[in-house]
């Protein structure tokens, strides 16, 4: 790894580049993700820690620039990344996180921290690339790729990650600590609960229309009554990939207000 990064040129920086900080207690793994993070062209700066201790003392004692983003590692003695994130997360400007780890089982309570995304060891150079993609877009708001149309949600399969644009989601299933993201031509699994999408998208036409379901209200095209409840209608009646979902009642009065609002935005725009 040392004679290449002797004997490649550094990639060239982008304007703004970030400011990074990789906290990680096993030196091979930090040094790793390290050697990642300056190959990128989006990243300028790169800082590492070997525990929370010194990455707290790091971020303020004004040694660094403001960090944009620390890449943590979950178990950790002491302080651990979850505990680090959440005094992260009180700061006036917190930097955001992504957890690198080689568990998959604290992602829901990483997420519910608020984590920008979540990394399973080894990590992979293009997937790496897609966690600094979504970071810029996250700290460059009102740009061009903060459009609805440009969030994504990486899939992890079998060692293959899928990138799943938000713009093709129908709608969305709780299952469990999971979601599963119905799109046009199939459907996948992600370990996020409903309730982060549903905050996460609340603002590019998404809505929940019940505990379990959250649909892209665009695409809706019907709300009927059936029995003693309501359903709602993606697509034209008898098209292929037309669905039906439950609307429970908590959320009836809402969904029929958004909806009405939506009409009248559209007939007003035009």
């Amino acid at each position: 790894m040392t004679d290449l990064a002797a004997t490649s040129p550094p990639p060239e920086r982008e304007p703004g580049a970030l400011t990074v900080l990789a906290v990680d207690d096993e030196p091979p793994a930090l040094d790793e993700l390290a050697y990642l993070l300056r190959a990128d062209g989006r990243v300028g700066l790169v800082r590492t820690a070997a525990d929370s201790t010194t990455a707290l003392r790091l971020l303020n004692s004004g040694e660094l620039p403001a960090v944009d983003v620390v890449f943590l590692d979950i178990r950790m003695p002491g302080l651990d990344g979850l505990e680090l994130a959440r005094v992260l997360a009180a700061f006036a400007d917190p930097p955001s996180v992504v957890f690198v780890t080689a568990h998959d089982d604290r992602a829901v309570e990483a997420y519910d921290i608020g984590a920008v995304d979540y990394l399973l060891k080894p990590i992979r150079a293009e997937r790496l690339a897609e966690s600094l993609r979504r970071i810029e877009r996250l700290r460059a708001p009102g740009s061009p790729a903060e459009t609805p149309a440009d969030d994504v949600v990486a899939v992890e399969l079998g060692g293959t990650t899928t990138l799943v644009p938000r713009s093709a989601v129908r709608w969305v299933e709780a299952q469990g600590d999971y979601a599963r993201l119905h799109t046009a031509t199939g459907s996948h699994l992600v370990r996020i609960p409903l309730a982060v999408l549903e905050e996460r998208w609340g603002d590019a036409g998404f809505a929940r229309v019940h505990r379990s379901y959250l649909v892209s209200l665009p695409l809706v095209t019907e709300l009927r009554m059936v029995g003693s409840g309501y359903v709602v209608r993606l697509g034209p009646p008898h098209a292929p990939g037309a669905v039906e979902l439950p609307v429970s009642r908590r959320h009836t009065r809402e969904l029929k207000d958004v909806l009405v609002r939506t009409v009248k935005q559209s007939w007003s725009a035009r």
